[in-house]
């Protein structure tokens, strides 16, 4: 079974983004093509056997004029967050024949969002869909419009390779991290210095997007909405979230200060993850010349949603604090112990050998509290300042 997402230009000479899934939701092939001559002979080999086909683009298209009763469906619930869809209609030359349905009628897909053929097309839309999977207040402005700069574009694109990163453990998972390509392109995004760069990058991410919708409504159609039907056209996307409002309209992005610090560490996020990998390292070294018998010792720079979600409470708390510099786990590391006195062990060594700011025993809080829980101490430490020569 194959999942593959198309996010299909606009026009017939601009790059279109295909990304491919696997049953497990491991990302076996992503990449760009220019034409829509192109497009069956890249998607073809993930096609031929089941799978489902997610366009980015109309599929049914039956009215002259104004909406199709799907876009003002799914408006109703998506236009608060900046999602809304745009109008389709025959009235549009390029909408009188879709070319996403051309294109599923030469791969021989089914577009009918009910039916039970191994192998079928839907139309998504990755705005909405990436405002329910990630309960975003409002869109990421990764998109080319007028006023958007080039730094802001990168950060926001730069956020969303990390948000789809974050549904490594999601359910179902989407795996990313460890494919050449998916590197290469969050390189790419990272390192852009031209707004066309980013464009390239963003199609194939937003392939990525459609790939997963696709993934999803297979294999939890329970977390979908249909919005339309199949005779007047449809767009499937993850369910919103109930209660899930938008956040306040701001004129520019990053005068939110809590949009600029996850923007902030977005970028910088990259230079922890070898940090991360280096405390692990450090750890693991002082447990093993000590002596002490442990399960395992992981480690992780904090995720972007993580950080997203945790920045707005320290901001309310220290408003005029830094939260890159003043925030204590954004590299964090678990050892998980065999019995308890060797959790007190390894505390007892990571006092002697870092410099150690706070240390809470939560197991104690959580008895404290007449709830059950398991031995566990949280320690905020540091290097001493005579071994920071040593891991710079």
């Amino acid at each position: 079974m194959h999942y593959v997402g198309v996010d299909l230009a606009w026009g017939r000479q601009r790059p279109t983004g295909i990304a491919v899934l696997d049953a497990t939701g491991r990302l076996v092939h992503v990449a760009a093509v220019l034409t829509d001559d192109e497009i069956p002979g890249a998607v073809a080999p993930f096609a031929a056997d089941e799978c489902v086909v997610a366009f980015d683009a109309p599929l049914i298209v039956t009215n002259p004029t104004g909406n199709r009763p799907a876009e003002a469906a799914l408006n109703r619930d998506f236009a608060r967050f900046e999602a809304g869809a745009h109008p389709s209609n025959t009235g549009k030359p390029e909408l009188a024949h879709p070319r996403a349905a051309a294109l599923s009628a030469e791969l021989g897909l089914d577009l009918d969002p009910h039916s039970a053929a191994t192998r079928r097309a839907l139309e998504v839309y990755p705005h909405p869909a990436t405002i329910a999977l990630f309960r975003l207040g409002r869109t990421l402005k990764y998109k080319n419009k007028p006023g958007r700069t080039l730094e802001t574009m990168r950060a926001e694109l730069a956020m969303l390779t990390e948000l789809l990163e974050g549904l490594a453990t999601a359910d179902p998972p989407l795996h990313l991290a460890d494919h050449d390509d998916w590197r290469s392109l969050v390189a790419a995004v990272r390192g852009a210095g031209r707004k066309s760069e980013l464009r390239v990058a963003e199609d194939q991410v937003d392939a990525v997007v459609c790939a997963y919708v696709a993934l999803l409504a297979d294999q939890r159609p329970d977390r979908v909405t249909l919005y339309g039907d199949h005779d007047t056209g449809y767009i499937l996307t993850p369910t919103l979230p109930a209660g899930h409002q938008p956040s306040p309209r701001l004129p520019d992005p990053l005068a939110d200060p809590v949009a600029r610090a996850a923007r902030d560490y977005a970028e910088l996020r990259p230079s922890l993850v070898p940090a991360a990998e280096a405390a692990v390292e450090l750890v693991t070294g002082l447990l093993d010349d000590a002596g002490i018998n442990y399960l395992a010792v992981t480690g992780r720079a904090k995720t972007i949603a993580s950080f997203a979600a945790k920045v707005g409470r320290f901001l309310a708390a220290a408003p005029d604090a830094d939260p890159l510099t003043d925030m204590t786990d954004l590299v964090g590391v678990r050892v998980v112990a065999y019995v308890h006195g060797d959790v007190d062990a390894v505390a007892t060594l990571l006092h002697e050998e870092l410099d150690v700011h706070d240390d809470r025993d939560l197991g104690e809080e959580t008895a404290s509290q007449g709830r059950f829980g398991y031995a566990s101490r949280h320690l905020q430490a540091r290097l001493r300042p005579d071994a920071q020569p040593l891991h710079p």
